[in-house]
């Protein structure tokens, strides 16, 4: 079974929704990400080179929610795990992607899809 590595509460700003409002004044974006991999090698030589390096990921996903804005968080979260299967060491990832400001019309604390993806 693999190691895991969580991040929790990456947040940025996106202007992803089918709204227009959403898509011009844009809200906060919350994910949570797991990564699935074997640490092994990067713990037996105490190599960074050997691992997913977490700082370099969250950097990525942070940007992938800043970017190109999409109608839907299901595509959201699905460019976010394709984003982090690019590395190496990642064998499968499981990404939260919270929407706490959904344009919604009854009271609720969030809105959330998880998803989780591996190598093909």
């Amino acid at each position: 079974m693999p190691d895991r590595v969580t991040l929790r509460g990456l947040r940025a700003r996106g202007h992803h929704g089918v709204f227009e409002r959403e898509r011009v004044e844009g809200q906060t974006f919350v994910v949570d990400l797991t990564l699935f991999l074997d640490t092994r090698p990067a713990a037996a030589g105490d190599d960074l080179t050997r691992t997913a390096h977490y700082g370099v990921i969250a950097e990525e996903v942070t940007a992938v929610i800043a970017g190109d804005p999409v109608d839907l968080i299901e595509t959201l979260a699905q460019r976010i795990a394709d984003r982090c299967l690019r590395h190496e060491a990642v064998e499968e990832v499981e990404v939260t992607v919270h929407k706490p400001d959904a344009p919604i019309t009854v009271p609720f604390d969030d809105v959330t899809i998880t998803i989780r993806r591996g190598r093909a």
